[in-house]
């Protein structure tokens, strides 16, 4: 049976830890990844570049690699991007047999309670969580922090290989090793403060980045140019 895997996130910018996670997914899912940028992120502070400047530098990382796809649908919809609302999208569009996957961070899954119709997410796809270092994904420390999510996933826990036997509704974390340390905070940040910061996004990336100037403190503003 196919199966429709897509990555959400702001993506600003779209760093080597990025591709690395959308890699492992198509990796253990054997299916293509859609990277889907979001347009206007309600959990978090406005982006540092234009939501088209964003999806540029995407398409620019996954130029090359057949496994990864831009999905821009989230740029094409007015108001803010919620995740269920790209999903039921895309329900629509797959119907009602195709698996669908959503794979977020174990930051995310940990605030997965305060998202809009959060437990509805799973009537729609399987959910594929990714591990960061220093966060601790077991039952008992989620527990810890979010109990209301646990009590969600545990019972649809299971290995993401059984994501295909049905449309929705289990939950898996993604076997990723080494664990990435890359953050687009952190590459920010070295750009703003003039530190070495080039290795830690794709060259293609890093080139659109120095030419237009962005995240430095006196670069050009987020909507300006593409």
């Amino acid at each position: 049976m196919s199966l429709h895997a897509c990555y959400g996130g702001t993506f600003d910018p779209v760093h080597n830890g990025h591709l690395a996670v959308a890699r492992a997914v198509a990796e253990v899912l054997e299916a293509s990844v859609h990277l889907v940028p979001s347009a206007d992120p309600p959990h978090r502070a406005a982006p540092g570049a234009s939501a088209e400047q964003r999806a540029i530098m995407l398409e620019l990382a996954a130029a090359g690699d057949g496994r990864l796809q831009v999905d821009r649908r989230e740029l094409m919809r007015e108001g803010r991007s919620y995740s269920i609302d790209t999903l039921q999208q895309l329900r629509d569009e797959l119907g009602d047999s195709t698996p669908l996957v959503w794979v977020i961070g174990g930051d995310s899954l940990l605030q997965l309670d305060t998202w809009k119709d959060w437990r509805r997410i799973f009537q729609l796809a399987h959910v594929l969580a990714v591990p960061r270092p220093g966060l601790l994904l077991s039952r008992s420390d989620i527990e810890a922090t979010a109990p209301a999510v646990l009590g969600e996933i545990s019972p649809r826990w299971r290995p993401s290989r059984e994501f295909r036997q049905r449309p929705a509704g289990f939950f898996a974390l993604l076997p990723l090793r080494p664990l990435r340390t890359e953050s687009a905070t952190e590459v920010r940040r070295r750009i703003a403060t003039d530190q070495p910061w080039a290795d830690l996004v794709a060259p293609p990336v890093a080139a659109y980045i120095h030419d237009r100037g962005l995240y430095r403190v006196n670069g050009p503003s987020a909507g300006q140019g593409v």
